[in-house]
This record gives structure tokens, sequence and C-alpha cells, in this order.
């Protein structure tokens, strides 16, 4: 088995633990962890640095914050690799700068922004028929043609992570869930920007999850609709511009005096505007000379 194999297999297990399963073996797990030869490639791929941050903060047992810390802090360096020797010696700022940091990241009670940048919380696990099928339909259409941009994300996780976020906000998967998950899937179909830029983390899937039709929509969708939008101010205001409304003129079907006119010139200039009436009551229309 792999390195990648056997974290995964090892935080699957943690995962359990953090829900509330039995805590006896996190130990042995924390240890098993700090003797694999793992490098910046498993940590970015499995995110294991999240789930033991996680735990971390989960437990009350001392030796266990130790371990998590002591982990957390030998990955630290896949984010910070030391600079090239110039000959020179360490700037004193610079270098305390960053023992504060390193300070600032190990206290138990606060968050690790650092390492939350570089390894996203991981979706929760589910055996949910219904959410499986989301997601497995999201990491499709995340697939696309195959056309996957420099830097990246596997389409299986930021897929989880879309569905994970969207029933966050339900709390099930009613009839509003279902519509918000085919309302991404059709947006990330037909919207090919909006694809690569959830693949390369540019919008998140938090963010994702929120967004209106609106802001989904392509540049030509936009351009479309906005079109639309013109078009029907246009033609509302030429209702109301065009024509002159009038009691003195009574329609010949319904028998009301509700009637709209117009004078266009339609014959030579010479001669007199052809008057075209229109009932407001009926929507019998005539010509009047």
């Amino acid at each position: 088995m792999g390195c990648e194999d056997e974290v995964i297999k090892i935080q699957k297990k943690l995962e359990k633990i953090i829900s509330g399963s039995d805590g006896s073996q996190a130990k042995d797990l924390l240890l098993t962890l700090k003797e694999l030869p793992i490098n910046l490639e498993v940590l970015t791929t499995t995110r294991i640095g999240m789930t033991v941050n996680s735990l971390r903060k989960s437990t009350t047992e001392d030796e266990i914050v130790f371990l998590s810390k002591a982990l957390i802090k030998s990955w630290k360096k896949f984010l910070d690799p030391p600079a090239a020797s110039s000959g020179k010696e360490v700037n004193n700022d610079k270098k305390e700068k960053k023992e504060a940091a390193e300070e600032e990241a190990s206290k138990p009670d606060e968050d690790n922004s650092a390492l939350q940048r570089a390894f996203p919380a991981l979706p929760s696990y589910t055996n949910d028929a219904v959410r499986l099928k989301c997601r497995e339909m999201l990491q499709n259409v995340l697939r696309g043609d195959g056309e996957m941009p420099d830097g990246s994300n596997d389409p299986g996780l930021v897929a989880e992570q879309i569905e994970d976020a969207i029933h966050a906000d339900f709390k099930s998967t009613n009839e509003k869930y279902k519509n918000k998950i085919r309302s991404r899937i059709m947006n990330l179909k037909s919207n090919n920007m909006l694809r690569l830029n959830v693949l390369t983390g540019a919008v998140s899937a938090s963010k994702l999850s929120k967004m209106t039709p609106e802001e989904m929509a392509s540049v030509e969708m936009k351009a479309l609709r906005d079109k639309f939008v013109k078009e029907g101010i246009e033609d509302s205001q030429l209702a109301v511009v065009e024509g002159t409304k009038t009691d003195l003129l009574k329609c010949g079907k319904c028998h009301k005096r509700n009637c709209t006119y117009n004078q266009l010139q339609t014959r030579s200039a010479d001669e007199p505007m052809t008057t075209f009436v229109l009932c407001n009551e009926c929507g019998h229309r005539w010509k009047f000379c």
C-alpha cells in the first residue's frame, strides 16, 4: 500500500473519532502518520492536515493535542520552504515574524489560517443515496470534456464540497435542495468559464452554492438578458408614448368610448394623415379617415 492510500485509510479512522467514535486509537494513528513519508503532494491530495487539526480541536487529551500540533508544525515546512542560500544572514526582523507566526499557529484555541488556506476543510461524510447521486452529477459536469486548467483541484473533492455547502443550507434533501443542485449543474454545463473558475478555486464551493442564476450566467447569456430587458423597456415606453387616449371615438364592436388613436402619414405629404384607432376595452382596431 502506498503512502497516500495509507494516509487516506488513517484519515477515515480519524474522522470517525472526530464524529464521536472511540478515540483510543487516536494516539497510535497519529504516531503512524508521523512515521509515514508524507510530502506536499500527499498533503494536498488527502487534506490530512485539516483532519488532524480538527482532531486537535475536538479532544481534551493533552497527549493527542501535543502530537497533533507536532504533526501540523512539521507539515508547515511544505508551506514555507526555506529560501535559497545567498551567503547572507537572515534578516532578524523576518526571523522574529516567522517565529511569532509559528507560535500563533500552535495555539490550541485558534485556527491555523495558513494550513486552512492550503488544505480546505473536508466535506462531511454521507451515505445518503440522494446526496451521493448529486455529488456524482456535479463531479461529471466539473470534468466536462476533460479540459483541466493548471492548478485544478480534484473534481470529485470539489463536487463534494459544493454539495456539502448546499446541504448545509437546507439540512435535508428536499425539493429546494434538489432545485439548487440542478441550477448549479445547468450553469456549470453552460458556462465553461464558471466551471474552470470553480476547479481552480477562483470561485469557492461555498460561494457557488449561494450565487444567483444571474451571477452564474455566461457573458453571452448576460448580454442576451440585457438585450431582452432593454427591448422590454423600449416596448413599454413605446406603448406609453405612442397613441392618444380619447372618449370621442366609439368602438363599433363593443360600443365603448375608451380608445387610443395614432396618426401616421401613409400617403403623400400633401394629403392628410391616416388615423388608426384601438379600442382599449376589446382590442378591436380600425382605420378612421
